[in-house]
């Protein structure tokens, strides 16, 4: 890990793709983008450089972000289970769980963790169990049951557990210990949140593969991020940058730390290597 840095860009130019996390990272604590980050998105995108968020967020938590996602659209939902159009409110492709596989799963969950409440992140809304403690406000198309298996019907993005009976700092690991390495486990800054993806399915992942198809490789990725499931993208990116507050283990991973994500850190990086671009 390389200490606080100022505005100085990384050497080499700009970027062909900017990747970045969005709660925590780009966007200011109250969840907006702030005028200073929407107008340096636009100007990456005006000296062709492409911009995805990469996120945990849903599909349906994004769409009020359009404005900032510029001409593509595109943003990685759900820690890699889906990838989304903003502009045109669809899916683009897929990494779910399968329902059978689910249904053995949330039965070894509840017997390893009798307290366990789970909730399941469809394409369209968060489908939970009744005694699942929402964290999040309510949204329209959300639906509760009495159990989640009534809800396996839909492409599953993730299997979301919560365990009061579990320390928060445990949960991750009981989880993991039942998972047996059959599905993924990842923490995105929530306490006491675990969120199952499909095997092999990341942020990292999703984003390499998105890369792939468009001839972007690695090196030629800034990615930023502040949690742990941001860690695999931040290891494949060519840079990685961490926002000052990240979690210990992303301060350790990321090539450079900058600013918070208050103090628009992303914004005054990527601004800084434009305006050395074009001097």
């Amino acid at each position: 890990m390389l200490g606080v840095s100022g505005p100085t860009p990384v050497s080499g130019g700009l970027p062909r793709l900017v990747a970045t996390d969005l709660d925590g990272t780009l966007l200011r604590s109250d969840g907006t983008v702030s005028p200073r980050t929407a107008r340096v998105l636009a100007e990456l995108e005006e000296a062709g450089v492409d911009v995805v968020f990469v996120t945990a967020r849903p599909p349906e938590w994004v769409d009020a972000l359009a404005l900032a996602v510029g001409a593509h659209g595109t943003v990685i939902c759900a820690n890699g289970a889906f990838v989304y159009d903003v502009p045109s409110r669809s899916i683009l492709s897929s990494h779910v769980l399968e329902a059978g596989f689910v249904a053995s799963l949330v039965t070894e969950l509840r017997a390893a963790l009798p307290a366990a409440s789970l909730a399941i992140q469809g394409p369209g809304g968060l489908l939970s169990e009744s005694h699942f403690p929402l964290l999040w406000p309510s949204g329209p198309t959300w639906r509760q049951a009495a159990t989640v298996e009534s809800f396996l019907d839909v492409p599953i993005g993730k299997l979301m557990v919560q365990c009061a009976a579990t320390p928060p700092a445990e949960l991750l690991g009981l989880v993991a210990e039942v998972l047996a390495g059959r599905a993924t486990v990842s923490h995105s800054g929530v306490p006491g949140l675990a969120e199952v993806s499909a095997a092999g399915v990341t942020k990292a992942t999703t984003l390499a593969r998105w890369c792939a198809a468009r001839g972007i490789e690695a090196r030629d990725v800034w990615a930023f991020g502040d949690m742990p499931n941001d860690l695999e993208m931040l290891g494949w990116a060519g840079t990685a940058f961490a926002v000052a507050g990240a979690h210990p283990d992303v301060l350790d991973a990321a090539h450079r730390v900058i600013g918070a994500n208050d103090d628009d850190g992303v914004a005054e990086v990527l601004s800084a290597a434009l305006a050395a671009v074009r001097d």
